[in-house]
């Protein structure tokens, strides 16, 4: 697993190819070799709000995750009335998806991305409350005042996934200070993400072999501030039992924005 190792200056990350004389990203990272648990024997057991990720079956009607018009189109719809099931909630909002694939990704293919080799979580506490703002701004100031949450919605495009499967980490484990900010530059914005720094008490999971009907709720922000879960740092890693002929992981992974009716913002 790569970790943020420690430093004094905030860690940057380019998203595309930056000035010249200036480097793509600052920080530094290290490899620790970390047990990762078996999260299919806990899985009935697990809860967004105490462990900060769940599994569950989803299927689903889209015939190709490579094709952006059919995702918005198909898949945006699918994951909000999932996501309504699921949460509770009484207004989603599907904002963004990545399709991920190391060898497409390589020969430039579908948009796709290489899977994320660092541990991070994707919102931090002022981007979160940001992205509202910035997606749903005539809404934003009434949303804000009641509890909302982010959640990653992560699936494979196929199954089932051997190489570089994607590792979560259990909410229980880690402390803030295990969090460092990290601005993301785009064209347009910066955002802001947490790079995760090394804690031997981080309690990793993945869910072997997992098949394209499976989908993975990572919770990357909560703004309810109660002992709760509120961030969930994950990435790919090596898994040395992967065969070697394994095919490169190919997913895709949704962001989603949670809110609850006043009512029920209360109790939940």
């Amino acid at each position: 697993m790569n970790y943020l190792t420690e430093g004094s200056e905030k860690p940057v990350n380019y998203m595309y190819t930056p000035p010249p004389g200036v480097p793509q990203r600052t920080g530094q990272y290290g490899k620790y070799t970390i047990p990762i648990h078996d999260g299919r024997s806990v899985s009935q057991q697990l809860s967004l709000d105490t462990n900060g990720f769940i599994l569950t079956r989803h299927d689903t009607a889209v015939e190709n995750f490579y094709d952006p018009d059919e995702v918005q189109r198909v898949y945006f719809l699918e994951i909000e009335q999932l996501m309504k099931k699921v949460t509770g909630a009484t207004k989603v909002v599907v904002f963004d998806h990545n399709v991920r694939c190391l060898t497409r990704a390589q020969k430039g293919e579908n948009g796709a991305r290489e899977p994320v080799k660092m541990a991070h979580n994707d919102y931090t506490l002022r981007s979160g409350p940001r992205r509202v703002r910035d997606l749903v701004p005539a809404e934003a100031e009434r949303l804000l005042q009641h509890r909302f949450m982010e959640i990653n919605v992560w699936r494979p495009i196929r199954g089932p996934v051997q190489a570089n499967p994607l590792a979560v980490c259990d909410a229980r484990s880690m402390t803030p200070q295990d969090f460092v900010a990290m601005d993301l530059k785009y064209y347009e914005r910066t955002g802001e993400v947490y790079a995760v720094a090394f804690n031997p008490n981080h309690r990793w999971f993945y869910f072997p072999q997992m098949q394209q009907n499976e989908v993975l709720l990572l919770k990357g922000y909560d703004s309810a501030a109660d002992g709760r879960a509120r961030f969930t740092a994950h990435s790919s890693f090596e898994d040395p039992t992967t065969p070697p002929d394994a095919p490169a992981r190919e997913s895709i992974e949704v962001r989603t924005l949670i809110f609850f009716a006043p009512a029920e913002a209360a109790t939940r």
